[in-house]
């Protein structure tokens, strides 16, 4: 449990000045940081509090928030200030009542986030490394985006689940489609889109009939990595789907490229969770390429 008094002390000392009177509130749902509804003199405002260690990882969340809020496309919750004090760390949100979200919220998802996408960089990657889930996430400026998902992406997860006892064929036949991820790129070349990075369904919601999205793991790669997440675990109605080729459509072939952009994050499953994730990882690759 957070040393509340103190705590107050730091946010006073940000500009963010919460009340004495009132205790703050778990919130439910995430499985990373501990998080909580916490009134201040204006708004209530949404805390994360981690040891200091998290730190890091909280400031690269402030820094890709303010990065998806510069695009002017989606809503995302504003960054009241990323603290380091004596024992812990804090992130202070703005706090975002929401709601079940309608058909239409679901269609101005898809709309928007092609817009975000329209937002372009001419490297691929971030300014910072980042996380993805509680995984570090490499975001080093590469010119070829083939050889950073191959490297910073792949690799990096391959590696990692080797480092935790995943062995055998998912190495054999990673490794091998690692080394040929090109032949997916023969006719597409990617553009350095403005990416979530992280859009499952439990990471946008709605407020007043628009989409917010929030815990991203941002970067610019690209724009179909974000739709090949929305197909994995569900969450995104057709309408969403509609809305997004209407405002800018996706290339031929983007088809055969969503395994290669799932695997990503089915191997961070199986590195974050456990072996229930081999099985699909393998019979991902397996699909790609035998």
């Amino acid at each position: 449990m957070p040393q509340w008094q103190s705590l107050f002390s730091v946010l006073r000392e940000h500009d963010i000045h919460v009340s004495d009177h009132d205790m703050p509130r778990p919130v439910h749902g995430g499985d990373i940081s501990a998080a909580w509804r916490v009134n201040s003199a204006a708004n209530p405002i949404f805390l994360k509090t981690g040891p200091l260690s998290s730190y890091a990882a909280f400031a690269a969340e402030a820094e890709g928030l303010r990065e998806l809020a510069s695009a002017s496309a989606l809503r995302v919750p504003q960054v009241l200030g990323c603290i380091c004090s004596a024992n812990e760390s804090l992130l202070a949100l703005e706090w975002i009542e929401f709601e079940l979200a309608s058909t239409r919220t679901e269609r101005l998802l898809g709309e928007r986030l092609a817009r975000q996408h329209r937002v372009l960089s001419d490297k691929f990657g971030f300014r910072c490394d980042n996380t993805i889930g509680l995984t570090p996430q490499v975001n080093e400026w590469s010119d070829d985006w083939v050889k950073f998902y191959a490297e910073r992406r792949l690799r990096f997860q391959l590696d990692l689940a080797a480092r935790n006892g995943f062995t055998g064929t998912l190495q054999v036949d990673g490794h091998h489609l690692m080394e040929n991820v090109g032949l997916f790129f023969n006719d597409y070349w990617p553009e350095a889109s403005l990416l979530h990075g992280d859009l499952w369904g439990g990471n946008w919601a709605a407020c007043a009939g628009e989409p917010v999205v929030f815990d991203p793991a941002v970067y610019y790669g690209d724009r179909e990595t974000d739709i090949a997440m929305t197909k994995l675990f569900g969450g995104f109605g057709p309408g969403f789907y509609a809305a997004y080729e209407e405002t800018w459509p996706l290339a031929r072939g983007h088809e055969e490229r969503t395994a290669l952009y799932q695997l990503y994050h089915v191997l961070n499953h199986l590195n974050l969770f456990g072996a229930a994730y081999l099985g699909r990882a393998e019979a991902l690759i397996k699909a790609l390429f035998f």
